[in-house]
């Protein structure tokens, strides 16, 4: 039998405190190799110097008590390292998002862009092929990608000389309730008639609307930033409508690429003198 190590020693080893690994013992993570039933003095083998190793990094990048333990009960060990590299993966998500809202907060406090540009755009009623679905917004990322998929597949099939311009309308009540009706769409020319273009896809007509426009180019989670300058000239120059904003996708529909160039249309109503 291995020789045990006080709890002294192991959490010299481990370099976590008598406390941590109390902790641990309490929530059936790092449980001692022995117990003594008189005294209660906790003993653990070096063979857990590992897991204890496992634990501690774990806990410095932030991840959940539950996570942990699922990793630590797996003792396959190919299946424990697809299990930290789906963790690991998650965390390089979220460190990239943290960068990224670092940024967009420093461009907040000292901003360094040249000012957003805002175009005008007249928008006649057109129509368009496109998937319409009351979504709720964490939801919409997904339904997103599928949508627009669905939609590039239909394009291709498509006579190409009728199509045109992709795009997206999102109602105030998406991002202001959390639910609300998303649609995508690609725009075909008046002549098109065709009806049977697959389940969950229609041929509509977009109504006219007038537009005070800005351009996004980047990935979408810089998006918010050219939202925030849009509105603002419009509370401070225009009449808005309350009515759904409508975004034209330069380079098409992007599902992998998560770069893009995106025209966002906030809807205005202009007074012709």
């Amino acid at each position: 039998m291995s020789a045990l190590m006080t709890i002294g020693d192991f959490s010299r080893a481990v370099r976590m405190t008598a406390k941590a690994l109390r902790f641990y013992h309490q929530n059936d993570i790092l449980v001692p190799a022995v117990v003594d039933p008189y005294n209660g003095y906790r003993l653990y083998s070096p063979n857990q110097i590992a897991d204890a190793q496992i634990v501690r990094t774990l806990r410095d990048l932030r991840v959940p008590i539950h996570s942990i333990k699922e990793v630590l009960a797996d003792t396959d060990v190919a299946a424990r390292k697809q299990m930290l590299a789906r963790h690991l993966g998650t965390m390089e998500q979220q460190l990239a998002e943290t960068q990224l809202a670092v940024q967009n907060l420093r461009d907040i406090l000292t901003p360094t862009n040249a000012p957003v540009e805002i175009l005008y755009r007249s928008i006649p009623e057109t129509r368009a092929v496109a998937i319409s679905e009351v979504v709720d917004l964490p939801d919409l990322p997904g339904w997103f990608r599928q949508s627009t998929s669905k939609l590039q597949r239909v394009a291709a099939q498509t006579d190409r000389a009728s199509t045109s311009g992709f795009g997206g309308v999102w109602p105030n009540e998406l991002i202001s309730g959390g639910r609300g009706l998303a649609t995508v769409f690609f725009t075909v020319e008046d002549a098109f008639t065709e009806r049977a273009i697959g389940d969950g896809v229609a041929l509509v007509e977009l109504p006219a609307v007038e537009l005070a426009v800005a351009v996004h180019d980047g990935p979408a989670e810089t998006a918010p930033n050219v939202y925030a300058a849009l509105g603002e000239h419009v509370a401070r120059h225009e009449l808005g409508t309350g009515g759904p904003v409508r975004e034209t996708y330069i380079q098409g529909f992007r599902t992998i690429d998560p770069h893009s160039v995106t025209e966002v249309g906030w809807p205005i109503l202009r007074v012709v003198h």
